[in-house]
């Protein structure tokens, strides 16, 4: 292992200047030209004051100005923390306060919520900077933070994992790895920029030499024209994503697709079948931002013989099936994953806590349950105990149930995930009222709405005299799920 790292876009673009870096609808950038971006908005950045180590925190859509500015921020040796633009500014305010960032690079439309303290700035008026850096070969330490990016936590408080540029480094390798790498590869990227598989392909991309087909957000006619025209050979999907290109799509699958990784939930076995003969090359996939993206993966035909597999662990990845007290289960027992390798993050920024309880001995304890076949291919049951995964997007029980109970009506609420079909799981609660105190469900839900992103706030309520008790006194989300269900 190298004690630094060369800066990858500066080493991409010496190798391969005139390749193509970034397509985006019908604008595209080779690899010298993203590199006179990342330049220009890495002296924008020094000329405010950003120092190697500082957090620069971003709240943008997914643009090619946006992939250069992550570039720009490595290249200085800065933090990246991006931040979900889905948020409310409530949500941004406690993310921005535990990180304080030097600097936030937002679009210009929204505040950073955090009393003015913090510098705000937009693209466009860091790259109107004067200064020039010079065309020096950059290098920072390879175990240096290169992002921190927010995974909400069991207690509803978000959590920042740390990410470093040998995390990062390492999954790309693991990756290539398992599912290959052609030169003319073009990522079909529709995952946000925040999210752990959105950067995982910027930096994969340009660690490979390979291009992406960037998309603002997913939409399901400008992926399907995408498909057709922009010659993509891979792409990164959500269930709920493949669901509706299957339902919409009328012509054949292109040929130059080669694979689709499908994570971020479970699949249901229907899914998967009518993706496989619609001719969709599915590969299931494990990951999650603690492991900077991937963890296992099972190709196509791996897929299909065991249906509900994801695969073996990536190269250089361990993954061990444990029960209560941290003993090895053997293969076909249902217990909590933990995963070793040189992607796993650092720990969660300023919470050392949840980092002791996350990473012991060398483990990433992910709290998800599965299993291991006598193969050792892995098996997931459940992605978190309570963990609703609704369209993709992480929904964690208690942070919804918290603003229930902010509610000057409510004494007590319990959030579940109810099976849907299109969204893999919908958001419902049932909620329990103060004596004497009144609301309706629409009322209840703006309350939400203004505290809470659009796809945590819950599709169904159901108002209880009273909610069901374990004998220990808590309540039991099994019979609450049942309920809504």
């Amino acid at each position: 292992m190298f004690p630094h790292a060369t800066d990858w876009l500066r080493a991409r673009t010496r190798a391969t200047p005139h390749k193509l870096a970034v397509l985006q609808e019908g604008r595209s950038v080779s690899y010298a030209e993203l590199d006179r971006m990342a330049d220009s908005l890495s002296a924008g950045l020094l000329a405010r004051g950003v120092q190697p180590g500082d957090r620069v925190a971003t709240r943008l859509p997914s643009s090619i100005d946006a992939v250069a500015l992550i570039h720009a921020v490595a290249r200085i040796g800065a933090i990246l923390v991006p931040l979900n633009t889905r948020l409310t500014d409530e949500e941004i305010g406690y993310q921005v306060g535990l990180t304080e960032p030097v600097l936030v690079v937002d679009d210009g439309r929204r505040q950073t919520a955090d009393g003015g303290q913090t510098t705000t700035v937009t693209l466009s008026e860091l790259a109107q900077s004067t200064n020039q850096l010079l065309n020096q070969s950059t290098t920072y330490p390879i175990t240096a933070p290169q992002s921190i990016i927010f995974t909400s936590g069991t207690t509803g408080q978000p959590k920042g994992a740390v990410l470093t540029f040998d995390n990062h480094l390492q999954s790309a390798n693991a990756s290539a790895y398992r599912i290959g790498i052609d030169v003319n590869d073009r990522w079909l990227s529709c995952l946000p920029l925040y999210h752990v598989g959105g950067l995982a392909v910027v930096f994969r991309s340009c660690l490979y030499g390979t291009a992406i087909v960037l998309h603002e957000r997913f939409d399901v006619d400008a992926f399907n024209t995408s498909l057709d025209r922009d010659s993509v050979t891979l792409t990164s999907l959500v269930p709920t994503m493949l669901h509706r290109l299957l339902q919409s799509r009328a012509a054949p699958w292109p040929q130059s697709l080669r694979l689709v990784l499908l994570g971020g939930a479970a699949a249901t076995p229907e899914l998967l079948v009518a993706a496989w003969d619609a001719g969709v090359p599915v590969a299931t996939t494990y990951g999650l931002t603690e492991a900077s993206s991937q963890v296992a993966t099972a190709l196509p035909t791996d897929a299909k013989r065991k249906p509900g597999t994801v695969g073996k662990p990536l190269f250089g990845t361990e993954v061990r099936v444990v029960d209560e007290s941290g003993d090895d289960l053997p293969a076909g027992e249902i217990g909590e994953v933990l995963v070793r390798g040189p992607q796993v993050m650092a720990g969660y920024y300023r919470n050392p806590d949840a980092t002791a309880r996350t990473l012991r001995d060398g483990w990433l304890h992910t709290g998800d349950l599965g299993y291991v076949d006598d193969e050792g291919d892995l098996f997931l049951v459940q992605r978190r105990s309570d963990l609703i995964v609704t369209g993709g997007e992480n929904v964690y029980p208690a942070e919804v149930e918290a603003v229930l109970r902010s509610h000057p009506a409510v004494v007590e609420a319990c959030v579940v995930g109810v099976a849907d079909a299109e969204w893999g799981q919908r958001v419902a609660a049932a909620v329990q009222l103060l004596p004497g105190e009144t609301v309706d469900e629409t009322a209840l839900l703006a309350f939400c709405r203004e505290r809470l992103a659009g796809y945590k706030v819950p599709r169904q309520v159901r108002f209880v005299t009273e909610l069901p008790q374990t004998a220990s006194g808590k309540i039991e989300r099994r019979r609450v799920g049942e309920m809504l269900g």
